[in-house]
Formats: C-alpha cells, sequence, structure tokens
C-alpha cells in the first residue's frame, strides 16, 4: 500500500502542508516537528511520487543529455562531469546516444521534451544548428557542448579547436617535421574544420613545411577509420613524416597502421592526436595529444544549464564559453 502525505499527517498530528514543508526542507517548520515528520515518513517507508510533484510544481529535477558517440571514451568522461555537476544540485540525468544520426537525435529530443525534462544538454551529431533545431530549443533551457559554431541560438561550451590545432602543427615543426599529414573524422564537422584550420596555419607559417591537399584525408571518428587512412597512404607510398588526427582514436588507429608496416613512431612518422583520452597514457600507446577538457566541459555546461532552469524564461542569457587546449608530450611525437 502506498503511504501518502495524508498518512503521515494523521500519523504526526499535524497539517499537510506542513508534512510537505518538511520534506521539502522548506521554512515555516519547527526543528523539532521536521525532525519527527522525517523519521515518521521514514519509519513507514515514504516515497514521493516524483510525476506528480513534478506537475504541481512543474519541475521534474531531471535533465536530458544527448551524446553522439557513447563508445568513444572522450563522451562519458564530458557525462560524468555533467552528472557530478547536476547530482550536487538535485537533478538526476537521461542519457542518450544518437550514434552520429541527426534523426535519432531529433527522436531523442522530442521524446525527452515529452518525458517534462526542465533541461536538455547536448553534444549535436551534426555542426550546423537549423530553423528546427532552434525552434525545438526554444522550448526549453538547452546547453550545447562540442563542435559546436557560434550563433547557435543557444549557450555553448566548446575547446579552442582553432589554437589547438595549431599547438599540435607547430610542435611537430618545432620537431622537424617537414611533410605533414592531417587525418580528421566526418569532413562537415565544425571541431574538425577548426582543427585543421589551426594546423593548417602552423604549416602556412613556415616556408620549409608542406601539407599538401593529398595529405589531407577524413573519414569518421573511430580507430579502425584512422587505421585504414593510413594503411591506403603507406601502401601508396604517400608517407608524411608526421600526422596529426583529429581526436585520438583516430591517431591510435594511425599508430597501429605504421607499425604493422615495419615503420617505427616517432622515428619514422611522429604521431598527435586531441582529447586526451585515458587509453593515450596507456604504456603500449603513449601518445602525445591535445588535452580536451572533457570533465571541465561536462561539469560547466551543467552549471549553465542549472542556471538557466533557476530563472525565468525572460532573463535567461545565452553564454558560450571557450576552453583553453593543452599539449600533453608523450612518447609518440
Amino acid at each position: 500500500m502506498t503511504v501518502t502525505i495524508k498518512d503521515i499527517a494523521e500519523k504526526a498530528g499535524v497539517s499537510y502542508a506542513t508534512v510537505s514543508r518538511a520534506l521539502n526542507y522548506k521554512y515555516g517548520v519547527n526543528p523539532s516537528t521536521r525532525r519527527q515528520i522525517l523519521e515518521i515518513a521514514s519509519s513507514m517507508n515514504y516515497s514521493p511520487n516524483a510525476i506528480a510533484r513534478g506537475l504541481v510544481k512543474k519541475q521534474t529535477h531531471t535533465i536530458g543529455l544527448i551524446i553522439p558517440d557513447i563508445t568513444n571514451p572522450f563522451f562519458p568522461e564530458v557525462a560524468r562531469g555533467v552528472e557530478d555537476m547536476s547530482e550536487k544540485m538535485g537533478y538526476s540525468i537521461f542519457l542518450c546516444n544518437s550514434n552520429w544520426d541527426k534523426t535519432k537525435e531529433n527522436r531523442y529530443v522530442k521524446l525527452l521534451i515529452e518525458k517534462r525534462v526542465d533541461g536538455l544538454i547536448l553534444a549535436p551529431s551534426a555542426s550546423v544548428i537549423t530553423e528546427e533545431d532552434r525552434q525545438i530549443y526554444s522550448r526549453l533551457p538547452v546547453v550545447l557542448m562540442s563542435g559546436v559554431q557560434s550563433g547557435s541560438g543557444t549557450s555553448s561550451v566548446v575547446v579552442d579547436n582553432v589554437k589547438g590545432g595549431y599547438i599540435a602543427g607547430k610542435y611537430l615543426i618545432e620537431k622537424g617535421r617537414k611533410k605533414l599529414c592531417y587525418i580528421g573524422g566526418a569532413e562537415d564537422s565544425f571541431s574538425v574544420k577548426e582543427r585543421f584550420e589551426g594546423f593548417f596555419q602552423a604549416a602556412e607559417s613556415s616556408i620549409s613545411v608542406s601539407l599538401s591537399p593529398d595529405l589531407v584525408k577524413f573519414g569518421d571518428y573511430r580507430q579502425k577509420s584512422g587505421y585504414r587512412i593510413m594503411k591506403e597512404l603507406l601502401e601508396n607510398r604517400n608517407i608524411p613524416d608526421a600526422v596529426f588526427a583529429s581526436n585520438d582514436l583516430l591517431a591510435i588507429g594511425v599508430i597501429q597502421a605504421i607499425r604493422a608496416s615495419g615503420l617505427k613512431v616517432p622515428e619514422d612518422i611522429s604521431v598527435i592526436g586531441f582529447d586526451n583520452i585515458a587509453a593515450a597514457g596507456f604504456g603500449e600507446v603513449e601518445l602525445t595529444t591535445i588535452e580536451h577538457p572533457k570533465y571541465r566541459m561536462g561539469e560547466l555546461a551543467a552549471g549553465i544549464l542549472l542556471e538557466k532552469i533557476d530563472l525565468k524564461p525572460e532573463m535567461q542569457e545565452n553564454k558560450r564559453v571557450v576552453l583553453e587546449p593543452e599539449l600533453i608530450i608523450r612518447r609518440t611525437a
């Protein structure tokens, strides 16, 4: 049998309103009365009806989080930052994986709105924010993460991809590398383009370095894509002396292809990745990479979203936070 506030009120000899204030830790309840009510609620195994409470308060204390690839170690670290910050503030998370599918992503957005989440954090599967997206985002507080250009119409937390690409290129040039290669994820990805832009700027700044169009390749974001692209370059004898991959999974695939061909990293070919996922530091990899503040990104996105939820719509302001990348030097470059 379900225990209600009415049952607790009758046993405590107080009003329903007093029980409600006590259970929700609101003012106006004598400390000893609150303690008595909480003890009675605990002894009766009272569990609040979250759905009913949400309808009354027009808040469910839940937020939606949509990421594009749960198998990429980058995104679970971001999700952990979102979850930790949300939990501190008394919110629970609905986690969805779009698998880089825009249709699936939109379906999840609509589902989460139907579930009456108080807000939404989204790492978009596509770089272009459409008018339909903006209409959806106008229905509740939204914060976008990673690979989002300015002017998205909502708050966002990103890393400075151009600077990260430039740092990678400059370091390789300083190490004496002259024939550079860029291997990126999806060619239409905003973050992939920005990382290439920074890398290209570094190459352009040195007269002794080349970055020819046939050494600029795109695939997807997975390890096997890096392996396939690098294997094709090596088989065609189009061999660079340095590779910058737009994420660590691609870079690890690149390293595997180089070693499988009998060449050495970094003696023959240097490799730099981007993200600094946990696997980048493993002994068999020891990947030089660009640190992407993953946990901090999730933590900040959640903080901004919860701040927006607490404000009336007319008081909400869009914020754009740009995080600083950092070069992490290991053995591959």
